[in-house]
Order: C-alpha cells, then sequence, then structure tokens
C-alpha cells in the first residue's frame, strides 16, 4: 500500500493535463493561427477604430470597448500582409498579456484546439527577420499547419521597448 503513495494516479494524470494546452486558432487572409485560449478575453464583431495620428501602420486605431480605450491591431498588416478592410465579415479578438490588453483584427476565429504541448514544434530560425518573432511555435492539425502567434511581439508597447 504505501509503495503506491509515491505514484498515485492522480499524480500521473496531473503531468498529463499539464502537457496539453487549449488554443483559439483563427484566419487572416489564408493563413491560419492561434494563441493560447486562457489570453483570450473576448471576441467582438466588428466595429469602427478611430484612427490617431502617427500611430504604427498596423495600429487601425482605438475603440471604446465598455468605458476604456482599446487600440485595435490589424493583425494582417503587422504580420507583413494587405490590410484588413474591416467589415461585418470580420472579428476583433481581445486579447490580454502581461497587463496590457489589445484588440486584434482577424478575418475569422476558426476553432478551439486542445493541442499537446509536445506537438508545438518551434519555428525555422531566420534570424535576421524580426518579424519572425511574432510566431513562437509552429503545430499540425487535421494536415493543417498552424502557427501560434507570441502576443508579446504582436502587441504595441513591445514594438517601442524595442525599439528604444
Amino acid at each position: 500500500m504505501t509503495d503506491l503513495h509515491p505514484n498515485p494516479p492522480l499524480s500521473s494524470a496531473t503531468p498529463g493535463a499539464a502537457a496539453e494546452i487549449e488554443l483559439l486558432a483563427f484566419r487572416v487572409g489564408e493563413q491560419e493561427y492561434c494563441v493560447d485560449i486562457m489570453s483570450v478575453r473576448e471576441i467582438r464583431g466588428w466595429s469602427r477604430a478611430t484612427p490617431l495620428p502617427f500611430s504604427p501602420p498596423h495600429v487601425k486605431g482605438v475603440i471604446n470597448l465598455r468605458g476604456t480605450v482599446l487600440p485595435v491591431i490589424d493583425l494582417a498588416v503587422r504580420l507583413g500582409m494587405p490590410p484588413i478592410e474591416g467589415d461585418e465579415r470580420n472579428v476583433i479578438m481581445v486579447v490580454s498579456i502581461n497587463g496590457q490588453t489589445a484588440g486584434l483584427l482577424v478575418d475569422a476565429v476558426s476553432d478551439i484546439l486542445a493541442v499537446a504541448t509536445s506537438d508545438l514544434q518551434p519555428p525555422p530560425d531566420l534570424a535576421a527577420d524580426k518579424d519572425n518573432a511574432c510566431i513562437s511555435a509552429l503545430t499540425l492539425v487535421e494536415n493543417r499547419l498552424i502557427r501560434m502567434l507570441e502576443l508579446q511581439s504582436v502587441l504595441p508597447a513591445h514594438q517601442t521597448d524595442s525599439a528604444a
């Protein structure tokens, strides 16, 4: 009986549970991306953002989210693609990381995925390409290659810090 105590079934199940992550998958153009679902606060329908002067090209503007001014990032532009024009087919994913909240304009949210952390592969090292720092991992789900975003690299404050 005491031999079983050091390795109870609960401790076996806990590492298995910790080895899986839930991701929210979405489309930007023809490409599929994902983020840790725990960083997503809500998914909103499209609403026009108010542009701000002198903001970076990937910052679409700001919206009022229940009394809070929220920057909206055109994720397509941030990832080097043509801008998303924004209409009722698009959505804004409200994400929060390290106390910073922003809206990510995407084409569509597609799925909630449960992925084993062992299935997350590091992206190829393309050293000089700082935009590639936005991708933290790649995973294959049902023959679809999905890129996991590093939100700290996507949000505007990170851009300001790295430029200094």
